[in-house]
């Protein structure tokens, strides 16, 4: 307790100065669990992917659809325990800003192979029966206040028209990782309504999601399902889910590297400030270490108390923006819902915030250590008054 004393009245001697220091600290240390968080998110869907499911998609792109009759044939396949489809709507909710993800799915199927969403059986069961009805995400309900049994009309852009449903179930996430943003209904009520205004684009489904006996076995399913289909009108690419997500994620890469960029930069930039502080501080009171060692303090003494103040200044920066960095990120996922629908902060960003406030408080601390440690009793006593 008297060397916390200590170090807190020789660090704020210079109390401007060291509180805009700490101020520039907890700044940068909220500002790097920001970018790591964005970060994070950018990979939410990566990180919650299932190694039990595969993504079969038209070996093309995935604009082209596939064929419905596949189903049976991939349910046949060695390794395969289960098969579901689902179709990318891309359904606008009263303007274009209103975005969200909506799916056409299979109902039974998709949801057995997806636990992580979880409905209450009365509401899965309504959903199952009701041809027009809906499941939408807690987040999703909360951003529009949907209720259940609201009527909800989507305006068609990849298949024109406008679409009515029912909300029957809202479902939660099993984890933290769950997007909970997303809107699913009936693939049978956009065939059925195909089949009569568009029929050369009816029985087609965007991707087909296949369930594993044994993870393990994920090469060597994709294999003999595409080989399956080899020379067919549409060939399949099947890979994992994980694989599936990160291709989209590879397109801003670039977008991503910058970010991991320009969250170091800003500890290193906090690193000189605080440098910088510390150097100012030791020429200061380069006296004040000749009277210590005059007075039979070692080396080991002064480098201990420049050393405590570097760490006791960045430390308590640091924690400061550690216990900023919550709220704000609960803020910030807020306002960028649409955008990052998972926005946590993950206990590896807070980790990396604790390593890099002793690392900054270390590093800082080097150079004036070795000044004042190297400093003669008689150059030293010379500066005294």
């Amino acid at each position: 307790m008297f060397l916390l004393r200590l170090l807190s009245r020789n660090a704020l001697r210079h109390r401007l100065r060291t509180l805009l220091t700490i101020l520039g600290i907890t700044v940068a240390i909220l500002s790097f669990g920001l970018l790591r968080t964005v970060v994070s998110a950018w990979y939410a869907g990566v990180n919650a992917s299932s190694a039990a499911r595969l993504i079969t998609r038209n070996a093309v792109s995935l604009v082209f659809s596939l064929p419905i009759a596949y189903q049976e044939r991939i349910r046949r396949i060695e390794g395969v325990s289960a098969v579901s489809y689902a179709n990318w709507f891309g359904g606008v909710y009263i303007t274009e800003k209103n975005f969200f993800p909506n799916f056409a799915i299979e109902p039974q199927s998709y949801l057995a192979l997806y636990p992580e969403f979880v409905l209450k059986p009365d509401e899965k069961r309504n959903f199952i029966l009701d041809r027009k009805g809906c499941v939408v995400g807690r987040k999703l309900a909360e951003r529009f206040g949907w209720k259940i049994g609201d009527n909800v009309p989507l305006r068609g852009t990849i298949f024109p028209g406008n679409w009515e449903f029912v909300v029957r179930g809202i479902y939660t996430g099993a984890e933290k990782s769950t997007d909970e943003s997303q809107f699913f209904f009936h693939w049978a009520y956009l065939n059925e309504t195909l089949k009569k205004s568009i029929p050369r684009r009816a029985d087609q489904i965007g991707v087909y999601v296949v369930g594993l006996k044994n993870p393990q076995s994920a090469a060597e399913v994709s294999l003999a399902l595409d080989a399956t289909f080899r020379n067919s009108l549409a060939e399949t690419l099947t890979e994992t889910e994980k694989a599936f997500q990160l291709s989209f994620v590879s397109m801003t890469e670039a977008i991503v590297v910058a970010i991991r960029i320009v969250s170091f930069v800003v500890i290193i930039i906090i690193m000189v400030v605080v440098a910088n502080t510390m150097a100012m501080t030791a020429r200061e009171r380069i006296g004040e270490y000749a009277i210590f060692k005059a007075m039979g303090f070692q080396g080991y003494h002064i480098a201990g108390m420049v050393f405590g103040e570097s760490l006791f200044i960045s430390l308590t920066g640091g924690c400061i923006g550690i216990l900023l960095t919550f709220p704000v990120a609960r803020k910030f996922g807020e306002v960028m819902g649409n955008f990052f629908p998972v926005f946590q902060v993950e206990k590896m960003t807070v980790y990396l915030d604790v390593i890099f406030c002793l690392l900054v408080g270390v590093v800082a601390a080097l150079f004036p250590t070795w000044r004042a440690v190297r400093i003669k009793i008689a150059d030293g006593l010379r500066r005294v008054g």
